[in-house]
């Protein structure tokens, strides 16, 4: 399909305008006009575009683009990472903060769908917008089960804290670095919390709240909204998506 009619249809569904972000959303690099396939990754440094390439991509899709904070100069270590994209003439689609935050295909959406949990709400605002999901369990699902559902359908988990109940019944998410909610979501009445990564200084907020904590990792727990993004693309228009899972450990 062409470039224009796909990044116009993500720009709309994604409401990239309207969601404030660290840097400029969308459409980071235009390449070429027609897109055949289109690979998702978490990232979209040098060793993401080798990999988009050689599966022969039109458009890489990703949840970290290349801008963030102010505008740089384009030489050193992020002038080669350009050039890159424009000697192949590879289109980069971002989403961030606009992908955490969609209710259907956005990372925190489809934590909570692959752990069988039913969304009630959105929470945590990131520039004025909600990007966390409060879900739940509304027959009660058990702690330990949880946590294996996460590893069956997401990935390994990171840490795991069980400072809360046995019996899990409402579970905020915030996919990445949402460790400092961990008090809201404890005052919004969760007795677990699912997110990415944490530090020594959160470390005890969980268990001063009585809070279950899932840590699946920066990277693991923004892998899932890249997959059913493309999913969703494949299915409306028709066009080849491909994910590729380049983990950082992180």
């Amino acid at each position: 399909m062409q470039r224009a009619e796909l990044t116009a249809y993500l720009d709309d569904y994604l409401r990239i305008a309207e969601i404030k972000d660290y840097g400029p959303q969308g459409l980071q690099i235009e390449g070429r006009a027609e897109v055949h396939k289109i690979v998702g990754m978490v990232d979209a440094q040098l060793p993401c575009v080798e990999h988009a390439l050689s599966l022969g991509a039109d458009m890489l899709l990703v949840h970290h683009g290349i801008f963030w904070g102010p505008s740089q100069r384009i030489a050193g270590s992020f002038g080669a990472l350009v050039r890159a994209y424009l000697a192949a003439d590879l289109n980069l689609y971002a989403a961030h903060l606009a992908l955490d935050a969609h209710p259907i295909v956005g990372n925190n959406a489809e934590l909570a769908h692959r752990l069988g949990l039913t969304v009630e709400t959105m929470f945590a605002p990131v520039n004025g917008v909600p990007i966390g999901v409060i879900a739940a369990a509304p027959n009660g699902i058990k702690f330990d089960y949880l946590v294996a559902r996460f590893e069956q359908n997401v990935g390994p988990t990171r840490l795991v804290q069980a400072h809360g109940p046995r019996i899990t019944h409402r579970v905020g998410i915030i996919s990445g670095a949402g460790a400092r909610e961990i008090p809201l979501a404890a005052a919004l009445g969760c007795d677990t919390f699912l997110t990415g990564e944490t530090s020594h200084a959160e470390y005890y907020a969980a268990q001063n709240a009585g809070l279950n904590v899932i840590y699946g990792g920066h990277y693991v727990t923004e892998t899932v909204g890249v997959q059913a993004l493309g999913l969703h693309l494949q299915e409306k228009f028709g066009v080849a998506f491909e994910f590729v899972d380049l983990p950082t450990g992180l």
